[in-house]
This record gives C-alpha cells, sequence and structure tokens, in this order.
C-alpha cells in the first residue's frame, strides 16, 4: 500500500473524528485536544524513520504558516460570535485583562526565564512574548456559544475578547525580544524603532485595515440591493474570505493581520448583529478551525514522541511550566481584575483558565525564523511543556468547572426573569 493511500485514509478518518469526537466528549471531563495529541503521541511513537518530519525546529517557515491559517481562522470564530457590542464599559473586563494581567504576565514570564532557564534576555522575551496569548483555537469551551445564543456569561465573553485581541497584542513583544537580541548581538539600537513602527504603525495598521474591510464586507453581505447581497447564498465559506481579505491587506500595509481578522469579524457582526448568516459564517469557520485544530494537535503529539521535542526539557524548563499556569497566568489575571466587582468564582475561573496553544507555536517558530537566540531547543522544549500542561490540566478541568459556575448562576437569572 502506498503512503499517498495510507495519507488518505489516516485523512478521511481524522475527518469523520472531527465530527464524532465532540459528540462524543461533550460532558465528559476530557477534551478534543487531550485526545488529538494522545492519537499523535501513540501513531508517531510507532518505530518508524520520521527524519526530520516532525522536528518543528527543523520546519520552523512551515510551522509558522500552518499554525498562522489557523488562528486567523479562529479569530474570525471569535469574533463573529461576540453577541456584545464594543464599549468601554461592556468590555471592562477585557481592557482589564489586555491592559493590566498581560504586560504582568509578560515580566514575570521574562524574569523567570532569564532565572530558571538562563538563555539570557532576548530568548527569555521571546518566550515571554510567546507564552502572552491565550489560544483561541483550544480554548472553544471555555468561550461563548454561536452567535445570538445567549451563550454568553461574563466569564465566557471574558476569555472569548481577550483571547480574540491578545493574539495581536503578543506582536509587539516578540518585536521587542528581536531588537533585544539584535541589540546584543549588534550593539545597534531598537527601542524608538521599535514604538514607531512595531507598536505604533502596526497597530494602527491592523485596526484601520480591519474596520475598512469589516464595513466594506458588511456593505456587500447586508446593505446593497438585495438580489445581490451575498449573504443570500448562505454560503459560510464567506467567513474564510473575509479572513483571507483581512489579514492579507493588514500585512501588506505591514500591519498586525491578526489584529486586522477580529476586528473585521466584530466589524461584520455588528452591521447586523441579529442576522441569522452570521451563525452560517460561524459554523463554516468553526468546523474548519476544529479540522485544522486536530491536524495540528496529532502532529504536535507526533513531534513530542517521533521528533524529540521535549528532548532540551530541563528541570528549570519544568518549574517555568508549573510557574506559568499555577502561578503567573492565575495570580497577574486576579490582579488585573481587581476593582470590576466579579464574583470571585467567575474571577478565579477567568482567572486560571488562560489557555496557551497554537499562538504560542506560532509566535516562537516566527521569532524563531527572524532572529538569532540561544538555546532554540530548550527554549522549544520549555514552551511545549507549558502548552502540553494547559492542554492536560484545562482540558480535564474545563468543563466541570465551567458547569458548576454556571449552575451557580442560574437561580439568580431565574429570579430576576
Amino acid at each position: 500500500m502506498t503512503p499517498y493511500i495510507l495519507s488518505l485514509i489516516a485523512f478521511g478518518a481524522l475527518v469523520l473524528l472531527t465530527a464524532w469526537l465532540p459528540m462524543l466528549l461533550k460532558n465528559a471531563p476530557l477534551s478534543l485536544p487531550i485526545v488529538c495529541v494522545g492519537i499523535g503521541a501513540v501513531a508517531f511513537a510507532l518505530p518508524h524513520d520520521w527524519g526530520g518530519l516532525l522536528r518543528l525546529d527543523d520546519n520552523l517557515t512551515v510551522v509558522e504558516h500552518v499554525t498562522e491559517l489557523l488562528v486567523i481562522i479562529s479569530l474570525m470564530g471569535a469574533g463573529l460570535k461576540l453577541d456584545r457590542p464594543v464599549g468601554w464599559r461592556a468590555w471592562r473586563v477585557t481592557w482589564r485583562l489586555l491592559g493590566i494581567a498581560m504586560p504582568l504576565g509578560i515580566l514575570c514570564f521574562m524574569l523567570l526565564g532569564e532565572a530558571l532557564l538562563g538563555v539570557g534576555w532576548a530568548a527569555a522575551a521571546l518566550l515571554a512574548a510567546a507564552l502572552a496569548p491565550t489560544d483561541p483555537v483550544l480554548a472553544s469551551d471555555v468561550q461563548v456559544g454561536p452567535p445570538n445564543s445567549g451563550e454568553e456569561a461574563e466569564s465566557r465573553f471574558a476569555l472569548t475578547s481577550e483571547a480574540g485581541l491578545n493574539d495581536a497584542l503578543a506582536f509587539p513583544f516578540v518585536y521587542a525580544a528581536l531588537g533585544i537580541a539584535v541589540f546584543t548581538e549588534a550593539g545597534e539600537p531598537w527601542f524608538g524603532r521599535w514604538v514607531l513602527v512595531d507598536v505604533i504603525w502596526r497597530l494602527s495598521a491592523g485596526l484601520a485595515v480591519g474596520l475598512a474591510v469589516g464595513k466594506a464586507l458588511a456593505w456587500l453581505l447586508f446593505h446593497i440591493p438585495q438580489r445581490a447581497q451575498i449573504s443570500r447564498t448562505g454560503d459560510g465559506f464567506v467567513a474564510l474570505g473575509i479572513t483571507l481579505v483581512a489579514y492579507g491587506l493588514a500585512e501588506l500595509a505591514h500591519g498586525y493581520g491578526f489584529l486586522a481578522v477580529f476586528v473585521a469579524a466584530v466589524a461584520v457582526r455588528a452591521a447586523e448583529r441579529d442576522h441569522e448568516y452570521h451563525r452560517r459564517l460561524h459554523e463554516f469557520s468553526e468546523q474548519l478551525e476544529r479540522l485544522f485544530m486536530m491536524a495540528l494537535l496529532v502532529g504536535f503529539g507526533g513531534a513530542l514522541t517521533g521528533g524529540g521535542l521535549l528532548e532540551a526539557l530541563t528541570w528549570g524548563g519544568v518549574a517555568f511550566a508549573l510557574a506559568a499556569v499555577f502561578v503567573v497566568r492565575p495570580l497577574t489575571a486576579w490582579v488585573g481584575l481587581a476593582g470590576t466587582g466579579l464574583p470571585a468564582d467567575e474571577r478565579a475561573v477567568i482567572a486560571f483558565y488562560g489557555i496557551r496553544g497554537v499562538g504560542s507555536v506560532y509566535y516562537l517558530s516566527f521569532g524563531l525564523g527572524n532572529g538569532l537566540f540561544p538555546a532554540p531547543g530548550e527554549v522549544w522544549a520549555t514552551m511545549a511543556f507549558v502548552i502540553l500542561l494547559s492542554i492536560l490540566l484545562h482540558g480535564v478541568t474545563v468543563t466541570p468547572a465551567m458547569q458548576a459556575l454556571e449552575r451557580r448562576r442560574e437561580p439568580a437569572g431565574d429570579d430576576g426573569g
């Protein structure tokens, strides 16, 4: 049997599992990402010469582009399913997580990286920036429901909107790490250019392109003469077109494409907030995201066992990962949410479920592909262990935790009705 035929069978099985497993695992204390990583780990642990196929550090460009595509598809889905209009008060928890918790987390990650790993400030800064964003791909169990489903508790909204925006806001810190690496190597100044270009220009361009694309495509979807409205087709794959156009134009403008995609999705949703077509767009994005996610996590599991991804892991890396998951994210988010008036249990859920995943892989592959950093193997291993720990811990606990939180809220909701 040829490898091509085997590949077809494996892909077909993956597609079938993509449809079947979410239903099977819906109320189980086990998540789809855990199963995918397990499948990959077992399959690629079988005796075979995989060559360099499963070594992430040997395939940085491929890893970067595959994870990039999955993240932008996920960002489109996240933006489309937010029912709540953007506002300072309505999104106050999100702004706290982005403006306080995220910078504090990056600082803590960087200090821990230098203290526990000893890889130098540039590599520590890159690892910190890569771990800064919570993941929109692996966090579906803690996110809001489909458009207009009414499943938008404060904790779910906060974690969805945070993941939608902090994937873009991590980018300036990645460029800062690259600047520190250049300064360390050649003594070239970087801070001024970083502020003007990587912070001000790239953020502004991403925001502007996202708004422009979102508003323009919303007009084509809903507001031109009815017989020409794209929404009348009922085609969900239009979401992919919006995603790629917004991302591509933002990158051409040297802006942050991640930001442009999320903003475009929010702008499209705002144009006709209650239109049923948003559900169709979201359903397509969600299905495509789930398929890509399963394939990527099977590959991640394979990289763990067949690619030696954890070979360079040290006890310092283990300590870093434990601190990242159990201390840094919960503590910095708890501090960031101080004074919001959220109940303690809801605040604890938001603080604890800062899931790390695909976005971190993208940022690390981007950084290592564009700069020279010491001990890349140790940095990869440490980040992979953080992601693995996050997938296992959050995946096992998220369903009972969210169900318990929502049961506590039901009596208050019923009384208010």
